[in-house]
């Protein structure tokens, strides 16, 4: 493969939403744990599966490249031995929303500033959790690129079920960067904004033109701790409420460059 020439995409089995083509500004971003206050499938495996002790174990395998976010997280959720219906609940009861995400997606929603959900999750869950806190056509209305579900159970009801990766043959499972290098392609190049926290925003953390990592209450962040070590330019925010200012910045002139050198990159 000569320099200039990008690696092919990897295969799709799930559909993506179409493209915003006249878009100045669009943001997209990770779900769990960035628009959520926890990650949901983090909190299915510690609580329904085999425990925090043994999934962070996974975590930090993945970070450290030893073995893929698809294999990793497959195992996740292969401790899991609840009905799905059951896991959807327990999620919409116990997820939250980011205490700055609403303002931040109503002040998008005012300036036609497309806003998409790039998640590894599944989208049903997805739904489900926004269907409780943001009730409305609001819930229907946002675009969401995620992993989906089959239930493997001869009923088909979910008592039994796994995850079916957007891109199976894909280390990430589903590779995130799809959703951006499109935007890449246009001739009217929109600025793009990503928000994430994890090991599986890695494969989007170098295509925004501003990127936002997402920093735990207690200080922790693996993709913050991914872009320091990559040496990738980033803003660190612990809520929606510091995206916005950034985000509205740019929209009003400031250059990427000047935000990212005022936050120490």
């Amino acid at each position: 493969m000569s320099a200039d020439q990008e690696p092919a995409a990897p295969r799709s089995v799930l559909p993506y939403p179409p493209i915003h083509e006249d878009a100045q500004f669009v943001v997209l971003s990770d779900w769990d744990g960035t628009i959520t206050d926890k990650d949901s499938n983090d909190y299915i495996v510690d609580n329904l599966g085999f425990g925090f002790d043994k999934r962070r174990e996974l975590n930090l395998e993945c970070l450290s490249g030893r073995m893929s976010f698809r294999d990793s997280f497959r195992q996740m959720l292969e401790s899991v031995h609840h009905p799905f219906e059951e896991c959807k609940e327990e999620l919409k009861k116990n997820i939250k929303l980011d205490p700055g995400f609403v303002n931040f997606y109503t002040w998008c929603k005012s300036q036609n500033i497309p806003f998409v959900i790039v998640s590894s999750g599944m989208a049903p869950n997805i739904k489900g959790v926004l269907s409780t806190l943001l009730p409305g056509p609001d819930t229907e209305n946002i675009d969401i690129i995620a992993n989906e579900v089959e239930f493997t159970d001869p009923a088909k009801k979910g008592d039994t079920w796994e995850i079916i990766y957007r891109h199976p043959e894909s280390g990430f499972g589903h590779d995130k960067s799809q959703a951006i290098l499109p935007y890449r392609k246009l001739k009217h190049k929109p600025t793009l904004f990503f928000c994430g926290d994890g090991v599986s925003d890695l494969s989007a953390a170098k295509h925004a033109d501003l990127l936002f990592a997402k920093v735990m209450a207690n200080g922790h962040s693996d993709l913050k701790t991914f872009c320091e070590r990559e040496k990738i330019p980033h803003v660190p925010f612990k809520d929606f409420n510091k995206v916005l200012e950034r985000v509205k910045e740019v929209v009003e002139g400031k250059s990427v460059e000047q935000i990212l050198k005022e936050e120490g990159n």
